[in-house]
């Protein structure tokens, strides 16, 4: 009743209107300054995090640890070219060779050396875990990162730049070798790569890169758990040398608890090699072996068990890259997941931690 007598009137009506209307601006006003204000901070974080990163990545190319590392897959890599040229001269014009010649510099060996990518695969968690033992713990003890979480960035920023200055050292290493194996045959062999080719070298660089990336994050998530950074590095030393080594015996002794017997049907015999790959997948060395197996070969046309129908059936030719590529998607699939799984579990921890001076 008393808001209809002030409306009544034209003057008390346009005053309820002005104020109505300045309160309206004074909100839109707040709202854009607000906006600004996250526009503002969200490109300082930005900044932070980059400067974080670059700082990182100085460190790491300017340590002794990662000189002697590097050096020692340089000169690993550069004895695999030479153990594949021997292997392609010792086995000379044959039809094998007349096909993805290329491709062989990366999957042949004498014998004496191991190829290229058994290099890859065996020195490339080392690269990941000795970049990472220590990423975090080692700030926690020598107390900088207190006084770095009390500068106005955030938590989250310092575990993404160490990640991200890490993962982009361990790329620019890997295309580094990649392209130099790449520039090697060139001038031995004279053969350049087809297109083709030179995107399976590319595929097989970037899982590369995604399979260390793996064992970088378990070696931070190792540096947040525990302070001290030998008990992270042997932690991840010793899940590395378990599925590397011990991994595999104790899948050979499943498979002879679990083989069936003479008699057995090929359902039986179908669903044991089906329980064995699905075992052999739980390791990331496994996973990493399938994908670069099928990338590099393209004349292998399964990962698993075939029957006779469909070794009859199936066409002597190769794959094409696209194909290939599906072949091995649940591979490429879990070791992506096991990485994210890694990073989120780091992430958790680190948030949930408490920060202090000296602790």
């Amino acid at each position: 009743m008393k808001l209809q007598q002030k409306l009544s009137s034209p003057f008390q009506f346009g005053r309820f209107r002005d104020k109505a209307g300045r309160q309206e601006q004074n909100s839109q006003a707040n709202h854009s300054t607000v906006s600004s204000q996250k526009a503002i901070n969200k490109l300082a974080s930005r900044k932070a995090l980059w400067v974080m990163v670059q700082k990182e990545f100085g460190d790491h190319i300017t340590s002794w640890r990662f000189s002697i590392l590097l050096a020692i897959i340089v000169l690993a890599c550069i004895g695999s070219i030479y153990s594949a040229i021997t292997a392609l001269q010792a086995q000379g014009n044959s039809a094998s060779l007349q096909s993805f010649l290329f491709l062989k510099i990366f999957t042949l060996s004498d014998g004496s050396i191991p190829q290229f990518t058994q290099f890859v695969a065996f020195l490339g968690p080392l690269m990941g875990i000795a970049l990472g033992f220590d990423a975090v713990n080692t700030e926690r003890s020598k107390g900088t990162l207190s006084r770095l979480m009390s500068q106005p960035i955030y938590r989250d920023d310092f575990l993404k730049a160490k990640f991200i200055s890490s993962l982009l050292l361990v790329t620019v290493v890997i295309f580094s070798l990649g392209f130099l194996v790449i520039g090697l045959s060139l001038i031995v062999i004279g053969y350049p790569p087809t297109p083709e080719e030179f995107m399976r070298v590319i595929c097989f660089l970037l899982t590369a890169v995604v399979y260390v990336g793996f064992w970088l994050n378990l070696s931070i998530l190792f540096s947040i758990r525990f302070k001290q950074s030998a008990t992270s590095a042997l932690s991840a030393i010793a899940i590395w040398i378990f599925f590397t080594v011990f991994y595999g015996i104790i899948i050979n002794l499943v498979s002879k608890a679990l083989v069936p017997d003479q008699n057995g049907t090929t359902d039986d015999i179908l669903r044991y090699y089906g329980q064995l790959d699905l075992l052999s997948n739980i390791s990331p060395a496994e996973l990493f072996s399938d994908i670069t197996t099928t990338l590099l070969m393209p004349n292998v046309r399964s990962l698993g068990a075939l029957t006779m129908e469909q070794v009859t059936l199936a066409l002597d030719s190769p794959l094409a890259l696209g194909q290939s590529i599906l072949l091995v998607w649940p591979q490429l699939t879990a070791l992506l997941a096991l990485t994210a799984i890694c990073f989120g579990l780091s992430y958790y921890l680190f948030m949930r931690q408490e920060i202090r001076s000296r602790s």
